[in-house]
């Protein structure tokens, strides 16, 4: 007997939505494979709708109204990578209402309204899934949600901006200033035209929250995470921290302390000799401390865009 496909809806075409579509429409087999049943892209929702072409999908498949996405009955799974808080968080809320299984890259939303969107994903009975939220495509999430969870951890320490690691990598290893750096990493297409969120130090706080709240089992209020960027630092910044054996890394913290749990981003001088300094260029990195783990590493390259 044949399987009935699952049924996808897309929501955004930009950077990220284009290369999931790509990987929709050739890896088919894969998916279907992994999935126990075929895997058809139904609808694409995106303002933009003469951006088909690009993709050489069909013209019916898109539509500029979300609604049909989120309330459609055949619709078994929406992808929301539109980015931002406000209309996404809406969306993603009538999705799991309308009992279907989300999956979203958006940092925002899941830092200020992950524990009630999960909440709701519960009380129907359906998945919010975020992997790509944090650290690209590190698998991450995953394992602070089930290989993890008997740990009582005790501090997180991470690198989860490729754009800013890049941007320190260069800075002190090649001599030259802030914004010198900055140009090199748009020119290579790691830093947006607009790279505020990620050298102001926003993007990291906002992963930082989602870790923070599965690390330690807890609502985090995300306006009490206090975060700083890196365009105030100097070359000389890293030279004089080279001579005393310390490497300058953007780093977001968060540490058990008695029955609280702080939470910070902002630049860090750490060994040159430990772990971390030595995570250079757009790669990410999450220090784990845990109670029966131990310490673990997660590394691997962050996307290297925000979403």
């Amino acid at each position: 007997m044949k399987k009935r496909a699952i049924n996808i809806a897309l929501l955004g075409i930009g950077t990220i939505g284009t290369g999931v579509a790509k990987v929709l429409m050739n890896k088919t087999k894969t998916l279907a494979r992994q999935a126990g049943s075929p895997i058809d892209l139904k609808l694409v929702v995106e303002k933009d709708t003469s951006r088909y072409g690009v993709l050489g999908l069909d013209k019916k498949l898109f539509t500029d109204d979300y609604e049909k996405a989120v309330k459609n009955k055949d619709i078994d799974i929406v992808i929301e990578l539109i980015g931002g808080e406000y209309p996404a968080y809406d969306f993603i809320k009538k999705a799991l209402t309308n009992e279907k299984h989300v999956v979203t890259a958006n940092k925002e939303v899941m830092a200020k309204h992950g524990a009630r969107l999960l909440s709701i994903a519960r009380e129907h009975h359906v998945g919010l899934r975020f992997e790509a939220s944090v650290g690209g495509g590190i698998p991450l999430i995953a394992p602070f949600q089930r290989d993890l969870v008997a740990n009582d951890i005790q501090a997180i320490y991470a690198i989860v901006n490729g754009t800013t690691n890049y941007i320190l990598t260069r800075m002190a290893h090649d001599h030259i200033d802030f914004s010198v750096a900055l140009k090199q990493a748009q020119k290579l297409g790691y830093a947006e035209a607009n790279p505020s969120n990620d050298v102001g130090g926003l993007d990291a706080a906002y992963k930082l929250g989602i870790l923070t709240s599965l690390g330690f089992d807890m609502a985090v209020n995300f306006n009490q995470i206090y975060y700083e960027g890196i365009s105030k630092m100097k070359s000389k910044d890293f030279r004089y921290a080279s001579e005393f054996g310390y490497a300058i890394k953007l780093l977001a913290i968060a540490k058990r302390s008695n029955d609280l749990v702080e939470a910070r981003v902002h630049p860090v001088l750490i060994p040159a000799e430990s772990l971390l300094a030595k995570v250079d260029g757009v790669y990410n990195a999450i220090y784990v401390t845990g109670d029966l783990v131990g310490n673990v590493l997660f590394y691997g390259q962050g996307a290297g865009r925000s979403i």
